[in-house]
């Protein structure tokens, strides 16, 4: 009887050890005295600076059509086909030492500088070096996709692109597929490219404070790590159904060892 009881105890302690538990599986929640409304890190909010690797699309437009052909890529993807593949080609490549080469303007700056500020400088060389006012030059610079890697525990790994201005890691989890639930929200690595170097962070995303983090907005060439949780090592299921059906197959093991045993 005794033995009987240390089984089951033992088989009701591995249950509740290998599932895992909702409030692991729940994002952003309100953990402690928080506040009822959590705002956003304004530096999380700035704009994106360029750097090496970056690739830009740039459109110009005037009156006249036929005066700004020569400055723009033969085909203009802002206006036509927006595969990665053509953004690739017609796109505008800053370098190693942080510039672009334009028809025309040559070699152009960029690094460390926002897209509007790309867009100022093009518009000032524009019209100091062969336009004037009346020309109604209009230019118009975007990065040619969004792209970062996601990989780990989430349900579509690999490298992706999304054609938007920003975003958050929610948004580019989603676009994953989300995380598995053996994946650990607890610990998302961030590796982060900058000028000096790569940065490593890790959010808390089951933390409503983790929308604080000047890593909640991802940037351009960000990779996304998400680690395996300790039940899928231990192989014993997800849910309260996986891991019971775990246990009483460790148990009905157990006895039938216990039964030849005694046979014997």
């Amino acid at each position: 009887m005794n033995k009987r009881l240390l089984l089951v105890l033992i088989g009701f302690g591995l249950l509740l050890s290998s599932c895992v538990p909702t409030k692991d599986l729940i994002y952003l929640q309100k953990k402690g005295s928080q506040q009822e409304s959590t705002e956003v890190n304004q530096i999380a909010s700035k704009p994106y600076r360029l750097q090496i690797s970056d690739i830009i699309t740039i459109s110009i437009k005037a009156n006249d059509p036929k005066l700004v052909e020569i400055f723009s890529p033969k085909n203009q993807v802002l206006e036509g086909n927006r595969t990665e593949t053509a953004l690739y080609y017609d796109g505008f490549s800053v370098d190693d030492h942080g510039n672009i080469r334009m028809p025309i303007l040559e070699e152009v700056n960029v690094l460390g500088k926002t897209l509007d500020e790309v867009r100022l400088h093009i518009e000032d060389r524009l019209l100091k070096e062969y336009f004037n006012k009346e020309a109604n030059i209009f230019v118009t610079v975007k990065l040619s996709g969004f792209r970062y890697t996601i990989n780990g525990e989430v349900n579509a790994p690999g490298s992706k692109v999304l054609y938007v201005d920003k975003l958050n890691i929610m948004e580019a989890i989603a676009n994953a597929g989300d995380i598995t639930m053996t994946g650990d929200r607890h610990n998302v690595t961030v590796i982060r490219q900058t000028p000096s170097g790569y940065e490593m962070h890790d959010l808390d995303l089951t933390d409503v404070t983790a929308m604080k983090s000047p890593y909640y907005y991802i940037k351009p060439n960000d990779y996304i790590y998400i680690k395996p949780l300790k039940q899928k090592s231990w192989g014993t299921g997800k849910t309260g159904i996986e891991s019971l059906s775990t246990v009483l197959s460790v148990l009905t093991l157990i006895t039938t060892s216990l039964i030849l045993l005694r046979s014997n």
